[in-house]
């Protein structure tokens, strides 16, 4: 704590942060609060603040009820901080639980953040967290020409970063706009090592309800891009698998609408067949078999893939590649140069032990 207090007392405070900026059970704003630390506004991500808001929901500015202070959304009317967000303030300080994965939204939320940061002269803290995915980097590379929302730097679906050296890849490479500079801050977490299994102290978001959830999203957020549910709307969202077709499984589920979770879930009161994936141990780095053998069953073909897909993907190539019949090692072949590519800048920003090489 001395660390934070020395970095934020006497300045005017900005916070940029959620539900999961814990310390020791205290949300991180009542902890600067009881430190005489002055936070003027906060900034709240998808899924709000305080977390309670559904998946994709909309947010309105309001204050908070706890202590006072006026809360902007960044996810309603505008995704960015602007710099009139910033002129009463001296330090943005941001801190979200990540999980690891280039299309969880608040990695991409932190660089438009930093973006902003850098051109109002401001300084930027980051309180660090760990990657429940430690040092797995699999999946294709980001290609520019697929940047958005969830998506906006050349790094791989599973990043095998921790968000502050996210951030100084960020700074290091070049990646805000004209190459500008973010004055940035690091808290980091103390004793953390990459191969260090992390369990995370609360959701990081509402579909996100567990460990096991966690550890499959990667793969099965790609399935979000298409015909197939990932079973929001039901009490295990990202642990199952199914549509509305009896040939796909055996095991079936009805997603509902469940207020601050999922109000309109794919499929909604649609009997959904498919596969439980709550007692299959999580594959480590990204596991294709399910949605190529999706794809393969499918008899519409034309109707498998929504255009979202290649933006989770990143690229449009993963997309050409199953519809060709490629398998799982001869599609995973073809991203080994630009992962062997990106491990090497990775290795640049790593402030914890990491043996991905070993």
């Amino acid at each position: 704590m001395d660390e934070i207090k020395s970095l934020l007392d006497g300045k005017r405070i900005g916070l940029f942060a959620n539900h999961s900026a814990l310390i020791n059970q205290t949300h991180l704003l009542d902890t600067l609060l009881s430190l005489n630390i002055n936070v003027v506004k906060i900034f709240g991500p998808e899924h709000g603040f305080r977390g309670q808001a559904a998946d994709g929901a909309k947010i309105s500015d309001e204050v908070d009820e706890k202590t006072g202070i006026p809360i902007i959304s960044l996810y309603g009317s505008r995704r960015r901080l602007s710099k009139e967000d910033l002129a009463d303030i001296d330090v943005l300080v941001f801190d979200m639980q990540d999980v690891g994965t280039r299309f969880y939204t608040y990695s991409v939320d932190m660089h438009f953040a930093m973006q902003t940061v850098a051109e109002s002269n401001k300084k930027f803290v980051l309180l660090d967290r760990p990657n429940p995915h430690g040092d797995e980097v699999d999946g294709p590379v980001l290609d520019t020409a697929f940047r958005s929302g969830i998506g906006q730097n050349r790094i791989p679906v599973l990043h095998g970063l921790t968000l502050g050296e996210m951030a100084q890849m960020i700074n290091g490479e070049g990646w805000l706009k004209d190459g500008i500079q973010c004055d940035l801050s690091i808290v980091k977490a103390k004793n953390y090592d990459h191969r260090m299994p992390y369990s995370l102290p609360i959701r990081p978001s509402p579909n996100l309800p567990n460990d096991h959830a966690v550890s499959w999203y990667p793969t099965l957020a790609l399935f979000e891009g298409t015909w197939i549910s990932v079973a929001r709307g039901t009490d295990f969202p990202f642990q199952a698998i199914g549509c509305p077709d009896s040939t796909f499984g055996n095991f079936s589920f009805t997603p509902r609408s469940i207020e601050g979770i999922s109000t309109n879930p794919p499929h909604l009161g649609i009997t959904c067949y498919g596969i439980d994936l709550r007692n299959i141990t999580p594959p480590k780095g990204l596991d294709l078999q399910y949605l190529l053998r999706f794809y393969y069953i499918v008899e519409d073909k034309e109707s498998f893939f929504r255009s979202y897909f290649n933006l989770l993907a990143g690229t449009d190539v993963l997309m050409q590649q199953i519809k060709a019949g490629m398998s799982e090692d001869e599609i995973k072949e073809t991203w080994k140069p630009d992962l062997d590519q990106y491990k090497k800048i990775r290795a640049k920003y790593l402030l914890y032990p990491d043996h991905s090489n070993e």
